[in-house]
């Protein structure tokens, strides 16, 4: 039996197979997509069984246990009315527990990766594989900036799921996400790419998500994020939740495979990542700063200002120019470019397409190590005890946005937590006294020693803070 092509009248003979070339088109790449699926299932109706089968065994839910202090009352440790009441049972510490997800990405070493955030300092690690067998989770390494963590568990007959390329990812290729939601146990969702290289979210210091409405809810951090080969594409981190409840709205980030077997890679070999600093701050090329500095271009990061010494000073950038490549890979701002470098490695060559003034040239490098000066706040008052304070690096959410210090760490129940520090704010002033690096702090804190007003920004908020 021939088949036959009905034409409406309306429609010229050439019109009709036009539109049939664009149908063509249209539906060749989602079928293409599904084709191994619809061989899998050998003729069954269309499903995602076949590769979630291969998948899931290399899928762990992950369960933490720590201790943390516990804010006691100023009088629990008062003599005099210790005598009246009995304090001393009330426990300084208690116990919390916290679920999430984690991928087997090597079966012979028995890694597995998941979110730094899902085992931050926990003192057990329980991995549970879909078949039901427990391992105790020994951690490789972590990395706080990305959000990501390397675990090593016994390797007894485990599954790994593969790697893709995430730069292949397009915006309405179909994904699934694979997790252990609200400790249910393990829970499959499925949705489409909705945008890639997400980033100014203040999630993490490097940021380029990729955008998902599969459904991501709590604990599924550190799940998988599969394409419908069933190959890792991304590393399930964060939602946007709604009404304060965490449920899902259809807006789920993920961290790109590439990044995160980057990350991987170093944390394994090193128990830590060497990043390396190119010494530039930037901002994106508006069009306005395009039209501004007479140039035809469509993106790139903008040069704002070159540490003296640094590699970036060495390559002779100045400030003005427009970085529009690294290595070859195109570059669309000033996160794209933070993200990319902060990947690569202390020694690494990099090679930079950069535009002066109308005039295009490319400049050779090398990242070198960053200068880490971290400050013991404690030893500087007790009342900042607790907190350790470092420069604001290029890379840091605020920077090129506020001058001053950042908190890079705060201990829980600790005089500077007790007084409303936290990770990720940035000290602008103390005592009424700007500070913008770390040999300022002590000369602002003695000022007034027995008081310290700190002036703060924390996101797209500024407070003051009073501690006395």
């Amino acid at each position: 039996m021939c088949s036959q092509t009905a034409v409406s009248p309306n429609i010229q003979p050439q019109w009709a197979s036009a539109l049939a070339a664009i149908a063509l088109l249209i539906w060749t790449p989602l079928l293409h997509g599904a084709a191994s699926l619809i061989a899998a299932g050998a003729g069954r109706d269309f499903t995602l069984a076949p590769m979630l089968e291969r998948v899931v065994p290399g899928v762990v839910n992950i369960s933490t246990r720590a201790r943390v202090r516990v804010q006691q009352n100023p009088l629990f440790s008062d003599p005099f009315f210790g005598r009246f009441f009995e304090f001393e049972g009330i426990p300084q510490q208690r116990e919390i527990q916290s679920m999430g997800s984690g991928v087997i990405v090597d079966a012979k070493a028995g890694y597995v990766i998941t979110n730094y955030h899902v085992i931050q300092e926990a003192e057990e690690v329980l991995v549970t594989l879909n078949d039901g067998r427990r391992f105790s989770g020994e951690l490789v390494g972590l990395d706080s900036e990305v959000d990501l963590a390397v675990l090593k568990i016994t390797p007894e007959r485990l599954t790994a799921v593969p790697f893709g390329d995430s730069s292949r990812l397009r915006v309405g290729d179909f994904v699934v996400a694979i997790g252990n939601p609200f400790g249910l146990g393990q829970t499959v969702t499925s949705g489409i790419v909705s945008a890639l290289g997400r980033s100014g979210l203040g999630i993490e210091r490097y940021e380029d998500f990729i955008q998902t409405d599969a459904s991501i809810n709590l604990g599924n951090s550190g799940g998988p994020l599969v394409n419908l080969q069933g190959e890792l594409v991304g590393l399930n981190t964060a939602i946007v939740g709604g009404s304060g409840s965490g449920g899902n709205v259809g807006i789920g980030f993920a961290i790109p495979s590439n990044m995160t077997q980057a990350i991987m890679t170093q944390l394994i070999e090193y128990g830590e990542v060497r990043r390396g600093q190119l010494g530039v701050e930037l901002q994106d090329l508006s069009p306005e700063l395009a039209q501004a500095f007479g140039l035809q271009l469509s993106g790139g990061a903008v040069v704002v200002r070159v540490q003296p010494g640094s590699p970036a000073a060495a390559a002779g950038l100045r400030a003005g120019d427009v970085v529009t490549a690294l290595n070859g890979r195109p570059i669309r701002n000033a996160s794209a470019l933070r993200n990319a470098i902060g990947i690569l490695r202390v020694g690494t060559a990099v090679t930079l397409d950069t535009v002066r003034k109308g005039r295009r040239r490319s400049v050779r490098t090398v990242l070198v190590e960053p200068e880490r000066y971290i400050l013991d706040a404690g030893q500087v008052s007790e009342r900042l005890a607790g907190a350790m304070f470092g420069p604001l690096r290029p890379g840091y959410p605020l920077a090129g946005r506020v001058e001053g210090v950042a908190v890079e760490q705060v201990e829980q129940g600790s005089p500077a937590w007790v007084a409303g520090l936290r990770q990720g704010d940035v000290i602008t002033a103390i005592n009424r006294q700007t500070v913008s690096s770390i040999a300022e702090i002590s000369a602002a804190v003695a000022r007034f020693p027995n008081r310290l007003l700190l002036n703060i920004v924390r996101g797209d908020t500024a407070l003051f803070l009073v501690i006395r």
